[in-house]
């Protein structure tokens, strides 16, 4: 059974064979849970000229207090997407990585890479699954951006998919944000942003929206200079996916800060 999976889906397989081991299958007790582990906070996601570029914050939080200060919330899905996690820490990690093995295994069993609309329904389906425990307040809620190969202009290449805790997709125009300092990071972006920016101007915009957030969400973390925790940020274009190193993301990082010195408001 282990060597002959029958079936493209490794959530799926996993359902027939250990369906323990899948973050929604587990039980739980009786009451909300929301206040016993910590959860990640805000994301964002900008389509650019090229492709598409998305970041979070770092800062996880436990009820008033803050838990984790460099909590890595955005990663690679595969080679040509990406997904941020919002809501429940844990259980995130857990679904993301989980997500990057169902993309690789129908990969590796049907010889092609899914559709980026396929990836966008297939982590429905996965958030879908951990419904119960949502309902209990362990839900969570990604972020899922791509490059789109088979886009007809690769100048709109660059898709954005966000979900609602039932496992609705739904395809965002231009940008979106997740998570606690959404609403703050959204009214920043809806100012700046502009059709056909380039990924170094989406990528500082990204900096901007997640420092706007920062500065009214007391869950988003801000670039923490004195710390050297800067935010995490990604692109994904026709080159792949891309995270910028620390030194990078430090430089546009002090670029916003010291330009909110001179004028706060941005």
């Amino acid at each position: 059974m282990f060597t002959n999976a029958g079936t493209s889906s490794f959530t799926t397989f996993l359902s027939r064979v250990a369906p323990e081991m899948l973050p929604g299958r587990r039980p739980l007790p009786p009451g909300m849970a929301a206040d016993l582990a910590p959860h990640a906070t805000t994301i964002v996601a900008i389509a650019a000229a090229d492709g598409v570029v998305m970041a979070g914050d770092r800062r996880a939080t436990m009820g008033n207090l803050i838990a984790q200060r460099d909590i890595e919330k955005v990663h690679p899905a595969d080679a040509y997407s990406l997904v941020g996690i919002a809501g429940t820490a844990g259980i995130g990690i857990e679904l993301m990585r989980l997500f990057q093995v169902e993309l690789e295994h129908y990969e590796k069993i049907e010889g092609a890479m899914l559709s980026l609309d396929g990836k966008a329904n297939r982590l429905a389906s996965m958030i879908r699954g951990n419904l119960g425990a949502a309902m209990q307040g362990l839900a969570v809620v990604p972020l899922f951006a791509g490059f789109d190969l088979a886009a007809a202009d690769p100048a709109r290449a660059g898709r954005i998919f966000s979900f609602d805790v039932t496992g609705g997709p739904y395809e965002e125009t231009g940008y979106d944000a997740i998570g606690s300092g959404s609403l703050f990071a959204k009214s920043a972006l809806k100012k700046r942003y502009r059709v056909g920016l380039s990924v170094e101007d989406a990528t500082r915009l990204a900096v901007e929206a997640l420092y706007d957030a920062a500065d009214d969400d007391t869950a988003t973390g801000g670039p923490d200079l004195t710390r050297r925790i800067y935010p995490v940020v990604m692109t994904a274009t026709a080159e792949g996916t891309y995270r910028l190193t620390d030194a990078e993301t430090a430089t546009i990082a002090e670029g916003v800060v010291a330009g909110r010195m001179e004028n706060p408001g941005g």
